[in-house]
């Protein structure tokens, strides 16, 4: 995925800031995950650093760095050990991100609402590498 502009980084900054953050998972249903966000640029903005936190012991913080490396992309690690590489765009009101793993593909989708101030966003998944299955919804509202 490319970004639109001719600086590829740009697009990143209207993700800068404290955001609150509510969630739901197929696998809890009736289940309101609550946390916290905060987006913030490495001290020569060049990389965007996201730490993120959640009031459940089950769902796992993270912390993430965004930049331009041969592409947009983005470096996820959480308290489970995890390690994962995101392709990412930023054009116009969508936020997207995807890799490309065989038995687990993910993709996110998400939509700046009320002038930037609000994310809605979707993660699904596919095991298979051909059907898609809703994983968790999230909502990002700035502080």
């Amino acid at each position: 995925m490319t970004e639109a502009t001719d600086d590829p980084l740009q697009g990143l900054n209207r993700l800068v800031g404290e955001w609150v953050t509510e969630a739901t998972h197929p696998m809890r249903p009736g289940l309101v995950v609550h946390g916290r966000a905060t987006i913030e640029w490495l001290q020569g903005e060049k990389f965007l650093v996201v730490r993120a936190t959640t009031d459940q012991p089950e769902f796992p913080d993270s912390i993430s760095v965004l930049g331009y490396t041969e592409g947009l992309h983005m470096h996820y690690f959480d308290d489970r050990g995890v390690y994962r590489v995101l392709d990412v765009s930023m054009i116009g009101e969508a936020w997207e991100m995807s890799r490309d793993a065989p038995g687990f593909s993910q993709r996110f989708s998400g939509t700046f609402e009320d002038g930037g101030s609000t994310i809605v966003g979707r993660w699904q998944l596919s095991r298979d590498d051909q059907t898609w299955a809703d994983d968790l919804q999230i909502t990002y509202r700035r502080v």
